[in-house]
């Protein structure tokens, strides 16, 4: 959630950020509101009850008929403070209603609009020329069904559309990419993690997974658990309630987990093979960190990604995300789309975002910031590898004859393995 402080100070910064992203700016005034009317109902309560406690002290020293006068207006004093405690609960539930309605104030430079109002920031490597080789690219799921590495058919019978088997080789290449992006991790100083894959309602709306996009979300009624969509939502709850000593430096972990989506509102987009499916695997990186070291933590989270693009040798470009198609929980996104021989164009393969401080209010999370004072903690993450990669590998690294070439980074996790042949 967002900082009152922030909103009371400098209100014309979250009206911006509200119409940068297209989302609705009365919510801002709504909050001003809500927020006065808290404050002065806390104030009217504690004005009473320290009257009360006053007059407690008259009363007992009070005898005969004062007391007994003394008494009802006790009485009367005690209902007026009561009423008070429940006008402030009333109004403080209101600020926590709306502070959650209200999306991350976007930094300074984020574009404004919506998905095709992003910014390129860099383009790494060139398109292969197939025409000039003499052969039309095949497409992922064709390239997978002759490697027999995946198959989409028997994972509609099994789970329905969307689903998915990779096998042989194809199960194979997805272990050897996710095992290289978690000993990039584990190179840059993260700490590697195996997480769960359910949590609890006060987690995932504390990561700002229960807004705007819930219905992607899958839920089960019966244990009132969510399935996690990226790891970034089980590292995210992992210190909550707690307070962080970060006077070494920021706190790296990397989260290794399946992924699971509903796609809710994709219906007809990307139903061939597996660029938009309902389960996935992917290593994310989660960073806690001082505020005033986020931006500069978010440059280097992007550089590991990029590492990893260059590792497995596909062309890609870099984008500064649009604020209206940030999640609300992100400050800044940047992303890193690899090129799509098959549909010649860049599809998105990374994210990494600086939520700043919006989750860890949310969930409780602090600093020590000395003589027993505690601060506000940032939350960034980002991608290093997940299952949409094989796509980008497997086209742009393809031969003729349906074969295709292993990236030399993956070699040595496939046994040496340099050409998956069909």
């Amino acid at each position: 959630m967002i900082d009152l402080r922030l909103l009371r100070t400098d209100p014309e910064t979250v009206r911006a950020s509200q119409r940068a992203r297209g989302e609705d700016e009365s919510l801002v005034d709504a909050l001003l509101d809500a927020d006065a009317r808290r404050r002065a109902a806390l104030a009217r309560f504690e004005s009473l009850r320290a009257e009360q406690k006053a007059f407690g002290r008259t009363v007992a020293q009070a005898t005969g008929e004062d007391k007994q006068r003394l008494l009802a207006q006790v009485r009367d004093l005690a209902d007026q403070v009561k009423a008070a405690q429940a006008d402030a609960d009333d109004a403080a539930a209101e600020v926590e209603r709306l502070q959650l309605a209200l999306s991350n104030v976007v930094l300074p430079g984020v574009p404004a609009g919506g998905e095709d109002d992003y910014v390129v920031l860099e383009t790494h490597g060139e398109p292969r020329d197939f025409a000039a080789e003499g052969f039309a690219p095949r497409d992922h799921l064709e390239l997978g069904e002759l490697l027999g590495a995946i198959d989409t058919e028997r994972g509609a019978k099994v789970s329905g559309s969307r689903f998915y088997f990779l096998t042989g080789v194809g199960a194979r290449l997805e272990l050897a990419l996710l095992q290289l992006a978690m000993d990039t991790a584990v190179d840059a100083g993260f700490t590697p993690m195996i997480t769960p894959t359910l949590v609890r309602p006060e987690i995932m709306r504390g990561t700002g997974f229960l807004g705007a996009h819930a219905d992607e979300v899958y839920r089960l009624e019966a244990d009132d658990l969510y399935l996690v969509g990226t790891s970034e939502v089980p590292l995210a709850g992992y210190h909550a309630d707690e307070i962080l000593d970060l006077s070494d430096g920021p706190l790296r972990y990397a989260g290794w987990s399946a992924c699971y989506r509903r796609e809710a509102g994709s219906h007809g987009r990307d139903t061939r093979g597996i660029i938009r499916v309902h389960q996935f695997h992917k290593v994310e990186m989660f960073v806690y960190c001082r505020p005033e070291d986020a931006e500069a933590e978010h440059e280097q989270m992007l550089g590991w990604e990029k590492r990893m693009l260059g590792a497995v040798e596909v062309p890609y470009r870099v984008i500064d995300v649009a604020a209206g198609d940030l999640g609300s929980s992100a400050a800044r996104k940047l992303d890193c789309e690899a090129w799509v021989p098959s549909q010649q164009r860049y599809r998105e393969l990374t994210s990494t975002s600086n939520c700043t401080t919006f989750q860890t209010r949310r969930l409780g999370i602090r600093q020590r910031a000395g003589e027993g004072q505690t601060a506000p903690v940032a939350t960034l993450n980002g991608t290093l590898a997940t299952t949409r990669w094989l796509v980008a590998i497997l086209e742009n690294h393809q031969r003729p004859d349906g074969s295709v070439r292993v990236p030399e980074a993956l070699r040595p996790y496939l046994g040496g393995l340099e050409v998956l042949t069909p």
